[in-house]
C-alpha cells in the first residue's frame, strides 16, 4: 500500500485562495499513523458564511502561523506520499493558490486520489458528501473542522481499500503550476 497524506483545508472567504486551517492524516501500511492540525493566519478578510460554517474567525487565527511559516513545517510531510482529500480538486486548488500567491516553489505536479470520485464508483446510488459517507460507514465527524474532516476522509479511504479497491486505478495527477 502507498503512503497517503490525507488533508483538508478550511478557507476564510469565498475566494478560496487562502487557508484558515489544515488537517492532515497520514496513512501507512493500512492504518493512520500520524495526524496534524493547525490554524493558519490567512492574512485576508473572513466572510460571514465561512465563519458560520467553520467557527474560525480573525480572533481564532490571530496568533496562528501564516502559510509560509506553516509550509516550512508541513511541506516535507505533504511531499512524502500521495495526496488524498474528499473533493480533492478543491483542497488541491487552495494549496496551489497559496503556494503560488506566496511565491513558494514546489512540485510541478502531484499524485493524488479523491474519495468523492472513488465513492462514486465504489458505492453508487448514495450521496458522496462527507457527512453522508461518514454516516454510511459509522465514522464520527465534526464537519467543517479540518482535523476531523481529514481523519474521516482517511477512514473512508481505508474502508475503500479494505473492500478491495485497487489503488492504482484511482491515482490521478494534479498540475500545481
Amino acid at each position: 500500500m502507498y503512503r497517503y497524506i490525507v488533508f483538508d483545508v478550511e478557507t476564510p472567504n469565498r475566494r478560496n485562495d487562502r487557508m484558515s486551517a489544515i488537517g492532515i492524516s497520514v496513512i501507512e501500511s493500512g492504518k493512520i499513523t500520524r495526524e496534524f492540525f493547525s490554524y493558519v493566519n490567512p492574512e485576508t478578510s473572513f466572510d460571514g458564511f465561512n465563519i458560520q460554517l467553520t467557527g474560525i474567525d480573525e480572533d481564532t487565527v490571530a496568533d496562528a502561523p501564516t502559510f509560509p511559516q506553516l509550509w516550512e513545517k508541513i511541506g516535507p510531510l505533504m511531499a512524502s506520499g500521495i495526496l488524498a482529500a474528499h473533493n480533492a480538486v478543491f483542497d488541491l486548488g487552495v494549496l496551489k493558490k497559496c503556494l503560488h500567491d506566496y511565491g513558494i516553489p514546489w512540485k510541478s505536479a502531484v499524485r493524488y486520489c479523491c474519495t468523492v470520485q472513488m465513492g462514486r464508483r465504489l458505492v453508487p446510488c448514495i450521496s458522496h458528501s462527507l457527512n453522508v459517507m461518514c454516516d454510511h460507514y459509522g465514522i464520527r465527524l465534526n464537519h467543517h473542522q479540518a482535523d476531523s474532516d481529514s481523519h474521516a476522509c482517511a477512514e473512508i479511504l481505508l474502508r475503500y481499500f479494505a473492500a478491495g479497491a485497487e489503488e492504482k486505478q484511482f491515482i490521478r495527477t494534479y498540475q500545481m503550476i
